[in-house]
């Protein structure tokens, strides 16, 4: 393998899993099958267990257990195998006929023993012993009726989910998303008067739920594993109060203390809180085919990160609704058709119009390669020019074969470009430069009453018009981007048309959608009262102004948005943008809002005698290895900003981008409106 990457560490990983999986039933749970789907695809799998029956299921509850001629079993987990999971792994196996059964966790066995709350010293006396997976062992057996039976509980890192050489995904943490204000008052109501937090300034460790905090473990034992694999000796920075936690359990996570040691290469692993810059995740001005093909196309099931590709052009069925799910849907992620998976890299890497000119030439020369009958044309590319390439393929199965990993993203493409949604896009962009124009020259209540004529009932509501999700999406466009405000009569005026005009519309919607239903309490339409609905809004209205004052911890990444002058017009940096920068300011000064997470007392004694003598504090840019993890999701166009921005700064470093998941616009209001962030389900 090439230089050890996300993708090497993914692919290795893999490599362990399948050389057990040969006529093995295998059961994924979702978030090792988004692993699997980006890694090396389930084709890899397939090859492995080598068996001309389907043996691949979900792992669930209702899954369908073991055949007598199936024997063998691997079940690989993302989770701690505690609670529920432990009774599902139970129930497949009583009702299957297994002899042998593997189980694949991604965490662990030190967390496994934090979970079942080991102390920490006696946790350090079992190092290199496993009892939590040699208990289960025995289980194992137990549930398959015979001791003699073989079972094997074993540790493989399967943590990400590689979509390109610099940016990984950890489908696993795709809910994990920093803490704003508000939970504050929540995480305050479980403690004594004497110890209330002030702010998320004073929030760590101890003050987190027990849920939240294992949920930080995990992921934790799976970027331990993967400095390890890298090879990497890592100094831990934070930037925001849940991405300080995190950086602290992974600077001082027990188990990593030995392979420092022995590291040979050194990176900075900086976290980011996603909420200190919302403004990147729910904006339009990311010039890039693929996040409007995230935000357009429907959602691959099970998937947090990749979509549905409608392949019926392709067959003989026509192109309507009931036929779509007669064909199995196309997808993004091509991780064994390398010519596919270059011209997704390029996706990933260009600008709007030259991605799509890309998609033109990759089918031009395919079916050039195939001898099709092709016609050339120059200028402008239409879908309806690509989608003439496509067609070409359609009754040549030889020619379908050799290209479906390019032909998936090619309908994608045309998908995105014919969906109503992409036109509306260029009106998102044009408001929200509109706004930022706005924002420096008039007063928030100004701001919002220009809003105010675009919330429209839905009998009143054209396909132009914006639903409202879209709203929201806006609303919290003008609130992150504005950041904090002076609070005065006319913006309390101002806000309570908005709030009466956006309850109204709530009232009025035929049906609910499932975002609407979290943020109004109501299962329905017919249930949901102006009076609820109003008490919704208001509450939407209190997030919004946290949204706002989101930055207000921060000494130097106070603000995002960039006044205009006579020679500029205003404009929107992005908070990552901002980090980077200062992360390789030539001058080096000591990081301001980059907080150091010291991993002991060597760091900590550096860090007291820097205050009066010449010891050089850890500098995020000390390393040719710079990872950046946002906590809570990333958008594609800011994946390539990092990625450029590092280039131009500090050529000879190396960069990966880490995430919890891929955004869109709309992803954003749901993740705020969860009710399971402060105690995510770990499935006990």
């Amino acid at each position: 393998m090439n230089t050890p990457g996300v993708l090497s560490f993914t692919q290795q990983a893999w490599e362990q899993v399948l050389a057990k999986a040969k006529r093995a039933v295998v059961y994924l749970d979702a978030a090792c099958a988004e692993s699997l789907h980006w890694g090396c695809g389930s084709s890899r799998l397939l090859e492995a267990v080598g068996s001309p029956a389907c043996y691949l299921r979900e792992f669930e509850p209702a899954a369908v257990g073991g055949g007598v001629e199936q024997p063998k079993a691997v079940f690989v987990l993302s989770s701690l195998l505690k609670g529920r999971i432990v009774e599902t792994l139970r129930d497949i196996i009583c009702r299957s006929h297994f002899q042998y059964c593997v189980v694949v966790t991604a965490v662990n066995h030190a967390v496994h023993l934090t979970a079942n709350h080991v102390p920490a010293a006696a946790a350090a006396e079992l190092e290199g012993q496993q009892p939590v997976f040699e208990q289960l062992e025995e289980k194992l057996c137990e549930w398959m009726g015979n001791m003699n039976y073989t079972a094997e509980v074993l540790h493989i890192p399967l943590l990400l989910a590689p979509v390109a050489p610099h940016l990984a995904l950890t489908p696993a943490f795709a809910s994990l998303f920093p803490l704003l204000p508000q939970d504050v008052h929540i995480l305050n109501s479980a403690r004594p008067d004497r110890r209330r937090l002030g702010s998320l300034a004073e929030v760590d460790a101890t003050a987190l739920t027990p849920e939240l905090l294992l949920q930080i473990r995990c992921l934790v034992s799976g970027l331990s594993s993967l400095c390890e694999h890298l090879g990497v000796r890592e100094e831990c920075f934070a930037v925001g109060a849940l991405s300080r936690i995190i950086a602290a359990d992974l600077a001082n996570f027990a188990p990593a203390k030995n392979r420092r040691k022995t590291a040979t290469g050194r990176a900075s692993v900086v976290f980011v809180d996603r909420t200190l810059d919302l403004t990147g995740a729910v904006g339009h001005h990311g010039d890039n085919l693929v996040e409007k093909i995230l935000a357009v196309l429907p959602q691959l099931p099970g998937h947090t990160n990749d979509v549905m590709v409608n392949m019926v052009e392709l067959t003989a069925l026509q192109d309507e609704e009931e036929n779509q799910n007669v064909v199995v849907p196309g997808c993004l992620a091509q991780s064994n058709d390398p010519a596919a998976k270059a011209l997704w890299e390029a996706l990933l890497n260009t600008k709007h119009k030259e991605a799509v000119m890309e998609v033109r030439r990759h089918l031009v020369e395919a079916a050039s390669r195939e001898n099709l009958p092709i016609k050339m044309s120059v200028g402008r590319v239409t879908p309806g020019q690509l989608m003439s390439y496509i067609q070409l393929f359609k009754n040549n199965l030889k020619s379908l074969g050799n290209h479906c990993g390019l032909l998936q993203l090619g309908l994608a493409t045309v998908q995105t470009l014919k969906h109503p949604q992409t036109a509306k896009w260029d009106n998102f962009l044009a408001f929200e430069r509109l706004l930022l124009q706005n924002i420096g020259e008039s007063t928030m209540s100004v701001v919002l009453n220009q809003l105010l004529p675009m919330i429209k009932p839905l009998n009143q509501r054209t396909s132009d018009d914006y639903s409202p999700e879209e709203l929201l999406v806006l609303l919290l466009y003008i609130y992150s981007v504005g950041g904090e405000f002076s609070v005065d009569k006319d913006l309390g005026e101002g806000e309570e048309k908005v709030k009466k005009a956006l309850a109204q519309v709530f009232c009025e919607e035929s049906e609910l959608s499932p975002l609407l239903r979290k943020i109004t309490g109501c299962d329905s339409s017919i249930n949901l009262t102006f009076h609820k609905s109003k008490s919704a809004v208001d509450e939407l209205f209190t997030l919004l102004r946290d949204i706002a004052g989101a930055r207000n911890l921060m000494k130097q990444f106070k603000s995002v948005y960039v006044p205009g002058n006579h020679t500029h017009q205003a404009s929107y940096k992005p908070l990552l943008k901002q980090v980077v920068e200062e992360i390789f300011n030539p001058e080096r000064p000591d990081p301001v809002d980059i907080e150091h997470m010291s991993s002991g007392l060597t760091d900590l004694l550096k860090t007291g005698f820097s205050m009066f003598m010449k010891v050089s504090r850890p500098h995020p840019s000390d390393h040719p290895l710079l990872i950046l993890f946002v906590v809570g999701g990333v958008t594609v166009s800011e994946a390539k900003m990092i990625k450029d921005l590092v280039l131009s700064l500090k050529p000879g470093t190396q960069v990966i981008v880490l995430s919890t998941r891929l955004l869109k616009p709309l992803n954003i209001p749901e993740l705020l409106f969860a009710t399971d962030r402060l105690h995510p389900d770990l499935g006990f």
